[in-house]
């Protein structure tokens, strides 16, 4: 690696501090994901939605000692620092990882495309083994901070690399293929990810394209014709490898077949040499990415015979972190596909994000994709262990057996087997355990064994689409807007502990929840932050002094009961949140109410109102525009009474999801965030830029063929008009499928294609129609999703997101995962 010094020659900055020159081996950006202090160097961003310089002190406290700004700051506080501002952070980083860069001189495949890099890329990696000692990007990192940090990584001892390249707007590229700096290319296809970016498909095409400005040949499908045509322009003259399905122009004509067992035959023509490919796929996604993969080996003369004996092997892509309940009240980390180095890096952050007051296991196999001497390897295993607070560790391998000394409280087994014959799963309670093991391990029957049991109805919740909705809702604010994020009604039906503890790593100022239990359940598992009880009981008040949350007072009434607990608690302060009826007519005082209010707030000194707030009635509508406006100013009036009696600042806010985009001009002191963070848009204004976090889905149970005339389900109601393929599936209305969802009006996903409800839903299943689709028993079936809106549901019903997003039963098992 390089010397900090060598940092320094690498970008353009200012020395501010320098006070030791050291080896620098981690490049960071992100406080909280510090694989090892020592021998890093942390770059402070100034982002959008994030400012990397408000974190610096952080970081010092962990042991970083290096660091890279773009922003003067108080250096006093950091005084064992080496410290460089300069204009971008960003491009300092970027340079860096160039330099590293040009060291080696290894063939590097290059990587992009709307669709398909991670797979092609993961694909390559395990297709490619047998040649070389290679590096690849880690997960999805493609981005302008991604790509620098996989390519950091490369070593003297790697001969091939394989990195993937993302934009999202012009001028991106070109610093990235300085960086990858490819001899082969592959542009996998074109989509419309990202086109808000750009001018038009052509202008984004021209800009992919400069990745392989230098490359000594490019792959691609020639089918995509806008693709063909740009590189058809005399503005290139790259060297091109194509194929295609549809044309006999290209280098590589290609034919598909499909054939039983859920396989393909691909059969490939390239100068009147014709081979035939057999892979455990038959989606069209599957298929190119896969096509991309041969050609590749094709142009690398790679024997047809070696090719197909890789592909039988080929595995499916793992692509994500997935926390699962676990047996024993614990929550099982299942990333049990893949383990290598940065990987487990990736992995151990993501364990460290949950419950802190829970302990963390790890169970960990041999590392079989990392080139390193095995001494170096496990070495760095170590280190990056101990540098986190792991509870237990369970090695499982030949080579991990050298850990054996490192640390006290573990366990080691020679192979998977050994383990599930001698470990006692009873030890693993009240966890969290992190499965890591590579394929040959198989450790998903570890995962099996130590996750909750349930049927195959699943909702799965997207954290990364959270972190990025409450990104983008944080985008809107000014600064120094507070959020307060609604986790009540178990998160909308996703999960209170989980999204909250999401939250918290985020740093958001404020939960509020419906009832004080539900503050209670948030605080033992760990949950700091400050938390707002919005319907709180007298019955209650014990729980939430005890749990420090803090109370809505919305009446008279509660008011004097909260005083009296108080007062004869001896509570010397308690922390409340006042709540103003401007119009919603719920709960709150009314304005005629507000100057006896202030008389016992000013005689209670017990009491320290931290906000005021109070609800828009129509924000989600233009045609209540007019009467938001006046609940606005009302608010506005009556807190202005208030703070100015009291004589105290106090947190103001009214919007709500709705009102953040419709009304940015009425932020106050904070917003609450609630319905938008879900990914479903309020407003009417932003539904594009916001993720889909749910996905509900079931599977069938069983396919039946009924003849014209026949009836299906209870009460007869559903009659088959014609002879009719039903498949019956595992969700009914005690896992919150709505029964108004019977007879044709609601409609699931199955291979794509939307099926009609057929009679009545029941209890615990329902009966869909599937004449004509392609199905088997055990397939998928999206309830909702990406394919099926939540919002298209709603209004078949005639209701709204919110009831069809907290109606999901909690007998219905939530996965969440992470693609990080």
């Amino acid at each position: 690696m390089l010397k900090f010094s060598q940092i320094i020659n690498c970008i353009q900055g200012e020395i501010l501090q320098i006070f030791l020159d050291e080896e620098i081996n981690n490049l960071i950006f992100d406080s909280r994901k510090i694989p090892t202090a020592q021998h890093s160097v942390f770059f402070a961003i100034d982002g959008d939605r994030h400012n990397g310089h408000q974190f610096i002190e952080s970081a010092y406290n962990k042991g970083v000692r290096n660091f890279i700004i773009e922003k003067k700051i108080n250096i006093s506080q950091l005084p064992e620092a080496n410290i460089i501002l300069t204009n971008s952070s960003v491009k300092a980083l970027q340079n860096i990882a160039k330099f590293h860069r040009e060291k080696f001189k290894i063939p590097v495949i290059g990587i992009t495309g709307s669709n398909g890099k991670t797979i092609v890329k993961e694909w390559l990696a395990q297709l490619l083994s047998k040649e070389f000692n290679l590096i690849k990007s880690p997960r999805s990192f493609n981005s302008q901070i991604g790509v620098p940090l996989s390519v950091w990584n490369m070593q003297a001892n790697h001969n091939l690399g394989i990195f993937e390249a993302g934009i999202s707007k012009p001028n991106e590229m070109g610093n990235l293929e300085k960086i990858i700096q490819p001899s082969i290319g592959i542009f996998t296809n074109i989509g419309t990810a990202h086109d808000e970016g750009f001018e038009n498909t052509a202008q984004k095409i021209r800009e992919k394209l400069l990745l392989f400005s230098n490359c000594e040949v490019l792959i691609f499908c020639s089918d995509y014709e806008s693709i063909n045509n740009e590189i058809a322009t005399k503005t290139w003259t790259l060297k091109t490898f194509s194929w295609s399905i549809k044309s006999n122009i290209a280098d590589v004509k290609i034919n598909i077949k499909q054939v039983a067992n859920n396989s393909s035959i691909i059969e490939l023509n390239h100068n009147n040499d014709k081979t035939s490919y057999i892979v455990p796929f038959t989606d069209n996604a599957s298929i190119e990415n896969i096509i991309h993969c041969i050609v590749l080996m094709i142009y690398l003369k790679i024997p047809a015979i070696d090719i197909n004996q890789r592909l039988k092997g080929i595995q499916s892509v793992a692509m994500r972190l997935e926390l699962k309940q676990g047996i024993n009240n614990c929550y099982i980390i299942d990333d049990s596909y893949n383990n290598d180095l940065e990987g487990l890096s990736n992995a151990i952050n993501f364990l460290e994000q949950q419950n802190a007051s829970l302990p963390k296991t790890i169970i960990i196999s041999d590392l079989l994709e990392s080139s390193i001497s095995s001494d170096t390897l496990y070495a760095r295993v170590a280190e990056l262990i101990k540098s986190k607070n792991i509870h237990l560790i369970a090695g499982i391998g030949k080579d991990i057996q050298i850990l054996k000394s490192e640390f006290t409280n573990s366990a080691f087994y020679p192979t998977t087997e050994d383990f599930l014959n001698n470990f006692q799963t009873h030890k693993i309670n009240n966890q969290i355990v992190l499965i890591k093991g590579a394929r040959k391990f198989q450790f998903e029957k570890l995962a099996q064994l130590l996750q909750e049991k349930a049927h195959g109805t699943v909702l799965e919740v997207n954290l990364d689409a959270i972190t990025h909705n409450l990104n983008y809702f944080k985008s809107q604010l000014n600064n120094p807007t507070k959020i307060m994020v609604m986790v009540k009604a178990f998160a909308y039906g996703s999960g209170s502990y989980e999204v909250a503890n999401l939250l918290q790593f985020h740093h958001v100022d404020y939960l509020g929840v419906a009832y004080a239990d539900e503050g209670v359940e948030l605080r033992n598992h760990g949950i700091q932050i400050p938390i707002m009880v919005m319907n709180p009981s007298s019955s209650a008040f014990f729980k939430i002094i005890d749990n420090n949350l803090e109370p809505e007072i919305y009446n008279f009434r509660i008011l004097h009961q909260f005083i009296d607990f108080i007062k004869h608690a001896q509570i010397p302060q308690a922390r409340i949140h006042l709540k103003i009826d401007t119009g919603m007519h719920r709960l709150g005082f009314e304005e005629h109410e507000i100057s006896d209010l202030i008389k016992i707030l000013k005689d209670t000194p017990e009491l320290k109102v931290i906000s005021l707030f109070s609800h828009l009635a129509g924000a989600d509508s233009k045609k209540h525009n007019g009467f938001t406006i006046v609940q606005l100013n009302l608010f506005s009036k009556i807190a202005s009474i208030i703070e100015s009696e009291l004589k105290y600042i106090i947190i103001k806010h009214i919007l709500n999801s709705a009102g953040i985009i419709n009304y940015p001009e009425h932020q106050f002191d904070m917003v609450r965030l609630g319905i938008g963070l879900y990914g479903i848009d309020a407003s009417e204004n932003v539904q594009s830029k916001l993720a889909t976090v749910g996905r509900l889905k079931t599977i069938i149970s069983q396919i039946k063929h009924v003849a014209s005339g026949e009836t299906i389900g209870y009460s007869r109601v559903g009659v088959a008009n014609s002879p009719t393929t039903i498949a019956t599936i595992a969700i009914g209305y005690a896992d919150g499928y709505n029964r108004g969802f019977s007879n044709g009006i609601g409609k699931v996903v199955v291979n794509g294609q939307l099926c009609p409800v057929i009679g009545n839903v029941c209890m615990d299943m329902t009966m869909i129609d599937i004449t004509n689709i392609e199905a088997n028993e055990g397939d998928e079936v999206e309830i909702f999703g990406e394919n099926n809106s939540i919002q298209n549901l709603a209004n078949s019903i005639n209701t709204i997101p919110y009831e069809i997003l907290t109606n999901v039963s909690e007998r219905v098992k939530r996965i969440f995962y992470s693609e990080q």
